[in-house]
């Protein structure tokens, strides 16, 4: 019986664990709601270096999923979470420090280089701008590129 208790009390460990450390680093995106055609997130909330990420839903009724982050260099930088040749699998990416990491492929991409490259597994750039104490993402690009998370 001791140890039958034992094993159900590690198993509860073990699941509350894992759910913590899920919400706490790599938990569901946060949903935006666009306000007058455009996102707004306060750069306060995504400037610590780590990803973050976020869905809308895009005219066409599919949720888009994208992720921001501050690179090494402080550049506030944004892309959706899929790519050309891999947004079929829904995957998406994961950071590993200063890299994001295709789920689908492992291919790794330095944060960096985000906005700058484009094309093949790269993570597809969403056209962004910093306004006062915002990161403002415009919902035609969301739109335009809905289609990357068709398969999510």
């Amino acid at each position: 019986m001791k140890i039958l208790a034992r094993a159900i009390l590690a198993i509860a460990v073990t699941i509350t664990a894992i759910s913590t450390a899920h919400a706490f680093w790599g938990g569901k995106p946060k949903d935006l709601v666009p306000e007058n055609g455009f996102l707004r997130i306060p750069l306060s909330e995504i400037s610590d270096g780590k990803a973050h990420f976020f869905r809308t839903q895009a005219n066409d009724g599919i949720t888009v999923v994208f992720f921001t982050l501050k690179s090494g260099d402080g550049v506030i930088r944004a892309a959706i979470d899929a790519c050309d040749v891999c947004y079929r699998s829904g995957k998406g990416y994961r950071q590993e420090g200063n890299f994001m990491v295709c789920e689908n492929c492992g291919m790794k991409f330095r944060s960096d280089r985000i906005n700058d490259v484009s094309g093949g597994c790269n993570p597809a750039p969403l056209k962004r701008a910093v306004e006062g104490d915002h990161l403002v993402i415009d919902m035609r690009d969301i739109n335009a590129m809905s289609w990357y998370c068709k398969d999510k």
